[in-house]
């Protein structure tokens, strides 16, 4: 079976450190489980499509599957997460765009 690397983006490299130790413990054992099957995640739709959802708590992992590789995009509170992934999203493509 595939083992997939889990990639993160920088802003959720810097906030994992800080989580209390209970979340810290939960978000590692859901990467595991990301890195083992990326395709337990819930599949987003519209603005969202190409990224999945895995939930914790109250909490969400925003990420996309590219190859062996897990991208994790966002991680937060359910009542912003998709919010802050589509502006993420959106800045990251606006970047990429050529001038």
């Amino acid at each position: 079976m595939t083992r997939y690397r889990i990639e993160m983006a920088q802003g959720v490299s810097d906030l994992v450190p800080h989580l209390p130790p209970e979340l810290k413990r939960k978000v590692k054992a859901a990467f595991r489980s990301i890195a083992h099957d990326p395709y337990l995640g819930k599949e987003l739709k519209e603005e969202l499509a190409g990224l999945r959802s895995y939930p914790i708590a109250r909490a969400r992992i925003i990420y996309r599957v590219t190859g062996t590789i897990v991208e994790v995009v966002a991680f937060g509170p359910r009542a912003d997460i998709y919010e802050r992934a589509a502006a993420e999203l959106s800045k990251a493509l606006k970047k990429d765009k050529p001038d």
